[in-house]
């Protein structure tokens, strides 16, 4: 395949990063928990964000050291105002730590290497070039609570996503929708990747063994279950309940955080995904990027409200009005069908 070096390279720093966000989220304390300053609805970021963005960038610059385009979540901004020192310092030794670990990098950085790291993500992206996608902590909030949160990682191509991975570390590896073989019920922590016309894949955390996965293939909507944000804020809970109501869908929403719900769809553990962000949202391209071909791959269709493939070559942005809305190809026109009627139900 094309992107075979790069896919590998993206597996790895995704997966170095989420072993960083994993151990960081088991010892959570307050001093790794701040809050990005200049938001309308003040975030928390760990130092998981900034460890695993400087993580990322650095291995992918490692293994790609001529052109290189980041467009990530985070910037040092808050780390170098005064009070900051102790974090860098900590982020400092864990990306140091993982990088031993890994043994692939003889080099130990300073803590403006990390800060420069994780600077390094503030390209612009567009319709030209290749461009890396990065959300460091997909779903920060789950993060902190201890819930499901993913290191997404995605690879633009002249404004096409041609590679995606989704590491997730709270995620079963056993699902309704797929035998994970030689795995106890209780082992968590898996990655999926895809490549342009390659298929989606599963494995363990640790690589250890990989499994093609495929979406539901469920036609009936009374049989399908569907997932949404677990954050009220990131999608409209009364307008995803109107449009299952419509189809019919008999099974309570699978309220999930981050882009893990994209990688659950693709192995079949539920059939529709609906997010309907309010009034003033803007999504960002790394919250859909890697999971829209993680999807896509495994044969599932991602779309806007009206049925429109979604377009990663403007920037940074999605620049949405009617939100996204994910199934597999037998449901999705009902899906839009119901949709679409919903939403003219709530414009009266």
């Amino acid at each position: 395949m094309a992107y075979d070096k790069e896919l590998a390279a993206a597996i790895k720093a995704a997966s170095l990063a989420a072993l960083l966000c994993r151990k960081v989220q088991k010892g959570l304390v307050q001093s790794d928990v701040r809050s990005k300053s200049g938001r309308r609805h003040q975030s928390p970021v760990t130092v998981a964000d900034y460890g695993s963005q400087a993580l990322v960038s650095f291995v992918l610059q490692q293994e790609f050291p001529g052109e290189f385009s980041l467009i990530a979540e985070e910037d040092s901004n808050d780390l170098r105002k005064d009070g900051a020192g102790a974090i860098v310092e900590r982020i400092t030794e864990l990306v140091n730590d993982f990088l031993t670990s890994d043994g692939s990098y003889n080099v130990t950085l300073s803590p403006e290497d990390v800060l420069k790291a994780i600077d390094s993500g503030k390209s612009e992206g567009g319709s030209q070039g290749r461009h890396w996608v990065l959300d460091p902590v997909d779903g920060t909030k789950g993060f902190v609570r201890g819930d499901q949160y993913a290191v997404a990682l995605a690879l633009l191509d002249r404004g096409k996503v041609v590679l995606g991975v989704l590491a997730c570390p709270n995620l079963p590896l056993t699902s309704t929708g797929v035998a994970y073989p030689h795995c106890r019920n209780d082992e968590v922590g898996c990655l999926f990747f895809a490549e342009l016309g390659g298929g989606t894949y599963m494995q363990p955390l640790d690589g250890s063994s990989t499994v093609k996965v495929r979406v539901s293939c469920v036609e009936n909507p009374e049989e399908a279950s569907f997932f949404e944000s677990y954050e009220a804020a990131h999608s409209m809970h009364d307008l995803s309940s109107l449009i299952a109501q419509k189809l019919g869908v008999k099974a309570a929403p699978i309220r999930m955080d981050s882009q893990v719900k994209y990688g659950a769809l693709s192995r079949g553990d539920g059939s529709i995904y609906l997010r309907f962000p309010r009034d003033g949202y803007r999504e960002k391209i790394w919250d859909h990027a890697a999971g829209s071909i993680v999807v896509t791959e495994a044969g599932g269709v991602v779309t806007d409200a009206k049925g429109n493939p979604l377009d990663f070559s403007r920037g940074r942005y999605l620049d949405l009005n009617t939100g996204i809305v994910v199934s597999n190809h037998k449901l999705m026109p009902l899906v839009l069908n119901a949709v679409r009627a919903s939403l003219e139900e709530k414009s009266l």
